[in-house]
């Protein structure tokens, strides 16, 4: 694989992309906050959005690439009116099982693969076509990327795995929180994010920090302090030292984007309001996931008779994060939700009809908040799967094959994909998308 060495950990000598001419900021393009609004060109910048996790490794131009794959999944989510995508932008190699291989971060400190850089330098430029934003995530919470829990298994050589029946939950949580505290992993992810803020996109020759493609930078998928109450209670104050040196890392490197955590808000923070506040403080704006399925809120095999108390749940939840939103005066992104089709099938053209009821309720909600002038600015539905199907019987991505939809190599492949044949569903979307422009 075409891969470049970026050398000198700790010296600041960090490589950029190929040597083109760099290209002026257009300050009005650039996605701001103003009084808990997101601004663009001087107006409220409101957007339906999707997950496509799996983006730059379409846009490689190495073997888990397929670019006319990728021009045509833009094309069709550009044609529901989705203008905001969040993406994968790092990912770590790792021997954890059900990880991504290839990564963006090999086992050697400062080895990078050039192919998926360039593959995000494809997809940033293919957007911009389409006048569609991104928000990149810088590392992960969880496994199937590596994450957290490959940087410290670089730098302590042990590590455990997520659903480990000899490490119940919450100790793939707990471990992973070690993160925080271990200053040399904290080191390479931070030199990792100074690499890639510092390129030139060898595709259009700008600079990454000049990009108004970009929206934000986000740390994490889903950081949390600790997976049980009292290792996050420990941990709250190297956890937030994290969010507030990594945030200021970014902006001195960066002044044009925005800042996110990329949290799951109350789910993510052992049900404390305090810490969800806490750990917004030096960020621009505040997420929320909702995903009652994997919560308890409902019973995949049995949807028709836990919806409802499972929708009471979710508008709850709603409700809660859009109070944090006041309260601290930031926008507040519904950045992740997923639903399984019925009766917990994974196969394009088998029925959503809750799915549909679920993206329904969502969109719904987000339009009454913004109808009632409240800080909700977006969601991103989780995920994509557009043409990708799984290749195995037991919908199972294997290690380095590239069939990607919208579920990561950790879960099932279908679970919460929205397929390119998902009709119904793609009908709600437009129809969110139509409502937003008149609210």
């Amino acid at each position: 694989m075409n891969r470049r060495h970026v050398l000198g950990l700790g010296t600041g000598l960090i490589a950029t992309g190929a040597g083109c001419a760099t290209m002026p900021p257009v300050a009005a393009s650039f996605v701001t906050t103003a009084d808990s609004q997101f601004r663009l060109a001087e107006e409220t910048y409101r957007f339906v959005g999707a997950n496509i996790w799996y983006g730059a490794y379409l846009g490689s131009p190495g073997p888990t690439g397929n670019r006319a794959r990728l021009m045509t999944e833009l094309d069709d989510m550009k044609a529901l009116g989705i203008t905001n995508l969040r993406v994968l932008a790092s990912s770590e190699l790792s021997p954890l099982t059900n990880s991504l291989d290839p990564a963006f971060s090999n086992r050697t400190p400062g080895d990078y693969n050039e192919d998926l850089l360039v593959g995000l330098d494809f997809l940033l430029a293919e957007m911009a076509k389409r006048d569609m934003k991104a928000v990149l995530y810088l590392t992960n919470f969880w496994e199937w990327s590596g994450g957290m829990m490959a940087y410290l298994e670089y730098t302590t050589g042990a590590y455990i795995n997520n659903g480990d029946p000899a490490h119940p939950w919450p100790a793939f949580a707990d471990y992973t929180s070690k993160f925080y505290s271990n200053g040399t992993a904290v080191q390479l992810y931070h030199h990792y994010i100074r690499t890639l803020l510092s390129r030139t996109n060898t595709v259009t020759g700008r600079r990454h920090v000049d990009d108004p493609t970009i929206m934000a930078w986000q740390l994490s998928n889903e950081p949390r302090a600790g997976g049980g109450v009292e290792i996050s209670v420990q941990n709250m104050p190297v956890y937030l030292k994290w969010i507030s040196d990594t945030a200021a890392l970014i902006r001195s490197l960066d002044p044009n984007h925005l800042v996110s955590l990329g949290h799951e808000g109350l789910m993510g923070a052992v049900g404390n309001e305090q810490f969800v506040i806490d750990a917004h403080k030096d960020v621009d704006y505040l997420t929320a996931h909702i995903w009652p399925q994997n919560w308890g809120w409902v019973d995949g095999k049995n949807l028709a008779t836990t919806f409802d108390s499972g929708e009471k749940t979710v508008a709850k939840y709603i409700a809660d994060h859009i109070e944090i939103a006041k309260k601290i005066g930031k926008p507040l992104v519904f950045e992740e939700f997923g639903f399984p089709r019925d009766e917990g099938a994974f196969l394009p053209g088998t029925p959503t009809v809750w799915k549909d009821k679920f993206y329904g309720m969502i969109y719904a909600a987000v339009e009454d908040a913004i109808k009632s002038g409240s800080p909700v600015m977006g969601s991103n539905f989780w995920a994509w799967g557009g043409a990708g199907r799984a290749q195995h019987a037991d919908y199972w991505l294997q290690k380095g094959e590239t069939a990607y939809v919208g579920d990561p190599p950790h879960e099932p492949q279908g679970w919460y994909s929205v397929f390119n044949t998902d009709t119904s569903t793609q009908a709600l979307i437009r129809r969110h998308a139509d409502a937003l422009k008149t609210v």
